[in-house]
């Protein structure tokens, strides 16, 4: 019988995602038949794999749910919070497959936010060879000149590694506020809070109104709907995944 690597397993199953399952193994949270595993190791679709003491089941015929939604402030993009704040699942009333997010937004950012059960898509929007862009709707303080612009469109250094060249556009502009749209193609942690504070503006609203070919719309905060089929062969075609 085939041994799979167990991270793949676990994400395959929707239970999280595939780098989540890793860090998972790494504080010795995964057993497989009672004893705990490190990323790499393998398992059959015979074994028992345990998560939190949780058993992973592995269905026969998997049922694959894409999910958008419209994250509003205020939630963390977690399964569950060991601080009692609130979490983006809660928002998902109705939908009976177990998914998990794509991605992160930050407790006070905002807007797009995918959610799925199938492992290798989510894999393949997060992976950084990818280049999935991300546009962000940003209002910054308390103005921004043309050296900021430059410096943010060529590449900022935050957490000691220099950012890709991104496209910023000035939206509107108003005394004391500013709207920008920068679109990246990386997903690092906080990453365009962590530019604007780079080049010494003040993030006051953060919303992510785009991935790849996927849009925000009018979709209302705190509501979410499933993919059209044009739209998951968009992302798919994207990530060059067939349709």
């Amino acid at each position: 019988m085939e041994k799979i690597r167990i991270q793949k397993i676990i994400a395959d199953c929707g239970y999280c995602s595939r780098r989540k399952a890793e860090e998972l193994m790494n504080q010795g949270k995964v057993k497989l038949n009672g004893r705990p595993v490190k990323p790499g190791d393998k398992a059959t679709v015979r074994d028992i794999i345990t998560v939190n003491g949780e058993r992973i089941y592995i269905p026969k015929k998997k049922n694959f749910v894409y999910i958008v939604m419209n994250k509003p402030r205020g939630y963390v993009t977690t399964m569950n919070d060991e601080l009692g704040r609130k979490c983006v699942t809660e928002l998902l009333d109705g939908v009976d497959e177990r998914v998990y997010p794509v991605g992160r937004l930050d407790r006070n950012s905002e807007g797009l936010l995918l959610f799925t059960n199938d492992g290798a898509f989510a894999n393949s929007i997060m992976h950084p060879a990818k280049q999935i862009t991300k546009t962000y709707r940003v209002t910054v303080r308390p103005d921004i000149n043309d050296d900021q612009l430059v410096k943010l469109s060529d590449g900022v250094v935050i957490d000691g590694r220099k950012t890709l060249p991104a496209t910023v556009v000035v939206k509107d502009k108003e005394p004391g506020r500013v709207v920008l749209l920068i679109t990246i193609k990386e997903g690092r942690n906080r990453q365009i809070r962590k530019m604007c504070e780079a080049v010494g503006l003040e993030v006051a609203r953060l919303r992510r109104i785009s991935i790849g070919p996927l849009k925000l719309g009018m979709l209302k905060p705190g509501t979410y709907r499933e993919l059209t089929a044009e739209e998951l062969r968009a992302i798919r075609n994207a990530i060059g995944k067939e349709a």
